[in-house]
């Protein structure tokens, strides 16, 4: 018996990638039970009950010994795709099904998972390791920076002699370095753009022997529910390049969390692990429906991992190439309320054969707010309707948010939108434009800005200043009128900033003030702060006898002028800090 199952797995021979690769799954199939049943698209190797069937059919004409039985020996091209049909088996090797022989088998598809490997062969050797040393900012001493660090993620060759990758792959980069698979060889790369929002980033590479012997990745349409994906990438565990399978599980507008944003997305069961962020995600036809960024990390789950699908990636090609830079994804500028409650509908005025969404706020810096107001129903939105729980049509059987209709388009651009306004439609074209947040998810590779006066060090917020000086859990440890302000608050125009007393340094002119820290500066001299420009100008020019900050929770700091800036010299002498401004306020 034992005998038998050990000849039921055909030998390995030290080939190719493509055996290497689908050892895994020749050793799960040695691992099955006796019981054998013919499935559509996989071979299952032969066992013991194959043998007593046999024997039962004609016990003195013992067929032919049958020598590797199990799959069909595979040709040396690679694996067949799995929509075309195998080559008969011969006489002496041929197949069994539900325990008999089977005389003439008819033609059979390759096992699903071989067609995928053989497809993703060939455009492995367009995933490369991706190197990059990051020097972040230190937000909390704005005026320094932190000890630089190395990091390692996947990337992919595109056409146009480019390559993605993530963009927190890149962030903060100081040297970007490209290694291409079975190479011993990095390459210097160029960082051609990062979009924040999106996750996304493009490099190049000076070099022409890089791109020697590679073609660039082919780009495949949006994969629907259960379609296979390969994820290639470099991920911790080893330095080689590794090969995950799993299928498409969920499609919907998803939260990236980089770029704090929500654009479409699609979830695997695949595993994406550190050092995956950035490699391609392959159908069974060997072309890019993705790029791995980010998984989910519970207790209470397994093997959840998200991939960039290739609408979101063909938009950053495509912004990159028309603008010549990255411009972002736009939104429309509005908050809105779901109307599925009925009396809600009657109230707004709305008929029953009517359906949408109540806007709720507006931003105020959306380049057209004014077209639109509070209370107003969006009914469509470039000719599609929008359903009273702020979904679209999507694909068959299934609707997503509307905004993903927004995402679609380019900074710029206008859509038109028909609103239900007094009982009556009104249509608008809106010109789209990005967000404009008050306090800012990223500061796209520029330093943080600061101002020093009398020891007093002032800031505007960002989230990476949150995150620096609350923790990775600063959404809870943060300050509450903080935190309103980031989830809440709207800018009242672009240029507005949420400026704060970071800290105190203490000296002797800022004595009783020292435990003044992250509070908001409201106003200078009775004058308003919009930003820290402003108030670093504002300071500078002062010629009144006293310096008169007013906080929040009615806190008021006043200090002599001529002292505070006499003061602030030996002040930046005793910190070691070399200018009272950071660069940007200096222009």
């Amino acid at each position: 018996m034992g005998e038998t199952r050990k000849r039921g797995r055909k030998p390995k021979t030290p080939a190719s990638t493509t055996e290497a690769m689908d050892f895994q799954y020749t050793a799960a199939a040695a691992a099955q039970n006796d019981a054998v049943t013919a499935q559509n698209d996989v071979f299952i190797a032969a066992n013991d009950a194959v043998s007593t069937a046999t024997a039962n059919n004609d016990a003195n004409n013992p067929p032919p010994a049958r020598r590797g039985r199990g799959r069909p020996r595979k040709s040396g091209a690679g694996h067949t795709e799995d929509t075309e049909p195998h080559v008969a088996a011969s006489p002496e090797r041929r197949p069994y099904q539900n325990g008999g022989v089977v005389v003439e088998p008819p033609p059979q598809p390759v096992a699903k998972w071989e067609s995928v490997a053989a497809r993703v062969v060939p455009a492995m050797d367009a995933v490369v390791k991706v190197f990059c040393v990051h020097t972040e900012p230190n937000y909390s001493l704005p005026w320094q920076r932190k000890r630089q660090y190395s990091s390692s993620s996947s990337g992919f060759i595109i056409g146009g002699k480019r390559v993605l990758t993530n963009a927190h792959s890149v962030e903060h980069y100081t040297q970007v370095k490209l290694k291409k698979r079975g190479s011993d060889t990095k390459y210097l790369a160029t960082v051609l753009a990062i979009g924040t929002e999106c996750d996304i980033a493009m490099l190049t590479v000076s070099d022409d022997e890089f791109w020697e012997g590679v073609s660039p990745v082919e780009f495949g349409d949006l994969p629907a529910l259960q379609d296979a994906v390969t994820v290639v990438g470099y991920p911790i565990g080893g330095d080689t390049i590794s090969v995950t399978s799993g299928v498409v599980s969920r499609i919907e507008i998803l939260s990236y969390v980089h770029g704090s944003t929500e654009l479409l997305g699609l979830q695997i069961d695949a595993a994406i692990n550190s050092g995956n962020s950035g490699g391609p995600a392959f159908n069974d036809k060997g072309k890019c429906v993705g790029i791995a960024f980010q998984s989910l990390k519970h207790e209470d789950v397994e093997n959840i991992g998200y991939v960039i699908p290739t609408p979101v990636i063909m938009h950053f090609i495509q912004d990159y190439e028309k603008n010549g830079a990255y411009t972002g994804f736009p939104i429309l500028g509005v908050e809105w309320q779901k109307m599925e409650n009925p009396d809600l509908r009657l109230a707004m005025g709305m008929k029953p054969d009517q359906k949408g969404v109540r806007i709720r706020r507006i931003e105020p810096t959306a380049a057209e707010s004014h077209l639109l107001k509070p209370s107003d129903i969006i009914l469509s939105f470039d000719g599609v309707k929008v359903a009273n729980d702020g979904t679209v049509p999507f694909r068959h059987g299934e609707r997503i948010g509307f905004s993903y209709l927004v995402s679609q388009k380019y900074t710029g651009d206008t859509a038109l939108v028909k609103v239900l306004r007094d009982s009556e439609i009104v249509a608008h074209d809106i010109k789209l434009a990005t967000h404009k947040r008050l306090i800012p998810a990223h500061t796209n590779g520029k330093p943080p800005s600061y101002y020093i006066i009398a020891g007093f060090v002032f800031t505007a917020v960002t989230v990476p200043y949150l995150r620096s000086e609350y923790g990775k859990d600063y959404e809870f440890d943060a300050p509450v009128k903080l935190l309103d302000k980031h989830l809440h608050a709207m800018a009242e125009s672009t240029d507005e900033q949420l400026v704060v007393v970071s800290q105190v340094l203490v000296a002797d002119i800022n004595i009783g003030y020292e435990e003044i820290v992250n509070t908001q500066v409201l106003a200078f001299n009775g004058k308003l702060v919009k930003n820290l420009r402003s108030l670093a100008h504002m300071v500078e020019n002062c010629n009144d006898e006293y310096l008169r900050f007013e906080l929040e929770y009615q806190q008021i700091v006043v200090l002599q002028t001529k002292a505070a800036k006499a003061a602030t010299l030996d002040i930046l002498t005793t910190h070691c800090i070399s200018s009272a401004m950071s660069d940007d306020l200096k222009t």
